[in-house]
């Protein structure tokens, strides 16, 4: 098995990581990455496809993972504690929107919770799927998948058309490991870095809730201002209203 030409031992030293499961077609490396991590995988495995049959983003939504057209890979951490798994995505958006952008020709901005964009086309999605051992995080799966090429599908997306797939890989790896091992909430100057790359701040959305997108706060969750005043979500997706 090989991954653009790159076979998992070769990739493993390469980026200095535990293992890496290199596939040319998976179902998604996200499913792969939980029967490695219950078959007891060490935290650095990471799992890459150069095409998922069946790639998923955040709440089911399908991720269009076309032969050769982006990296889709899948992390395992294993981490000590549960402090910063509400943040866990942001903090890694924040961390790939930093390296990506030595590709990119415009600012890498972000939506919440999960996604990358750049002058309003989709570039990367950030999955996380935690398995649980009691009250005790088992393992984390941090699933990223980033666009080479447009997809197959009539939809705004953004992608790296002169970047090389292993390139990509060496930069993001040590993004994600060293957000995986951050501890704690967001910190001031993480919030003032996701503030200035913030896609929605100022937009009106419908959901989580109807209203206008305030920015969001150091343990994760959206700030929605309505005609009651200004909550805060932690679940759902944002999505904005359609005279924003």
């Amino acid at each position: 098995m090989s991954w653009f030409g790159y076979a998992g031992s070769a990739l493993a030293e390469r980026l200095g990581l535990a293992a890496v499961a290199a596939h040319e077609s998976v179902d998604s490396t996200m499913d792969v990455a939980h029967e490695l991590a219950g078959a007891g995988a060490a935290a650095g495995t990471l799992v890459v496809a150069e095409e998922q049959r069946g790639g998923r983003g955040r709440g089911g939504k399908r991720w269009t993972s076309a032969r050769r057209a982006g990296v889709y890979a899948t992390m395992i951490e294993r981490p000590a504690t549960t402090d910063a798994l509400d943040v866990l995505s942001l903090r890694v958006g924040l961390a790939l929107a930093t390296v990506l952008e030595r590709w990119t020709a415009a600012p890498v901005q972000l939506k919440w919770p999960n996604d990358l964009f750049v002058t309003g086309g989709k570039l990367a999605g950030v999955l996380i799927e935690v398995r649980w051992r009691g009250q005790r995080a088992d393992w984390v799966a941090v699933g990223v998948g980033i666009n080479l090429a447009p997809p197959n599908e009539l939809v705004e997306t953004a992608w790296l058309p002169s970047a090389d797939p292993v390139s990509v890989l060496e930069a993001i790896v040590p993004a994600i490991r060293t957000a995986a091992a951050t501890r704690g909430p967001l910190s001031v100057a993480e919030l003032a870095d996701f503030t200035a790359r913030d896609l929605t701040v100022g937009l009106g959305v419908s959901a989580p809730a109807v209203g206008t997108a305030r920015g969001i706060t150091a343990d994760g969750a959206i700030l929605i201002e309505s005609a009651s005043g200004v909550s805060a979500w932690r679940a759902g997706s944002l999505v904005l209203s359609s005279d924003s």
